[in-house]
């Protein structure tokens, strides 16, 4: 029976780091053989971040590879296969960390872009919704002149006004319209009909004297002067 295989200190401090790798950050010093056991534990971001933390090191001779993953695994192998063409045909290369950067702003440009848009079909629409619902009236309608004349007033006493003569023009109406004001008017109708109708009688002359006017003879005449 064979024991197990005790681990030596340096696989027991890879092994460390493999397990922290999200705390790593500048590698700088670090055996570059040792980064290419421990980098390939990164997520995306986290290769980033040590990226952009080892300023003084170049770690493309590790990471370049690892990028071109990550750009095939986030973009699709026919946009790699499109981009490894493109650059044979024009004789450049590029370390896969900056074309994965560019096509990351370029996709969250155009995600950008298109929730601009939606953002504003969504407004027009909502402004359009609205505008039916809605209707803003702009010209402000004149001033109403006061029931018993004159100039429109304001405060208290021009709608006091206006008040008590909404009240008499109400309560005239209901007067008219009444039984009562029915039944004074249908009499007054009849009085006036009557009259119209009876003849007219001559008033004999008043009488001076137990004798009429005309039965006390003729005045005499004055006597003419010599």
């Amino acid at each position: 029976m064979y024991g197990r295989k005790i681990p030596t200190l340096l696989e027991l401090c890879v092994q460390t780091a493999i397990d922290n790798v999200r705390y790593l950050g500048d590698v700088g010093e670090t055996d570059i053989d040792l980064l290419g056991e421990i980098l390939p534990h990164c997520t995306a971001d986290q290769l980033m971040h040590i990226e952009k933390s080892s300023i003084e090191r170049d770690l493309s001779p590790v990471t370049d590879k690892l990028w071109r993953k990550f750009y095939e695994k986030h973009f699709g192998a026919e946009s790699t296969k499109t981009l490894i063409e493109r650059m044979n045909r024009k004789k450049v290369t590029f370390k896969w960390m900056q074309l994965y950067e560019a096509k990351q702003k370029d996709l969250e440009s155009v995600q950008e872009e298109s929730g601009n848009k939606l953002k504003e079909l969504y407004k027009k629409e909502q402004n359009r919704r609205q505008s039916r619902q809605i209707q803003v009236v702009t010209k402000v309608p004149p001033a109403k002149r006061p029931f018993w004349g004159g100039a429109g007033g304001s405060g208290f006493g021009s709608n006091s006004t206006n008040t008590k003569g909404r009240l008499i023009k109400k309560a005239k109406m209901e007067f008219l319209n009444s039984h009562e004001a029915k039944t004074a008017a249908m009499k007054k109708r009849n009085l006036l009909s009557n009259q119209r109708i009876a003849p007219r009688t001559m008033t004999p002359p008043a009488r001076f004297g137990g004798q009429s006017s005309s039965s006390s003879g003729l005045a005499k005449p004055l006597p003419r002067r010599p």
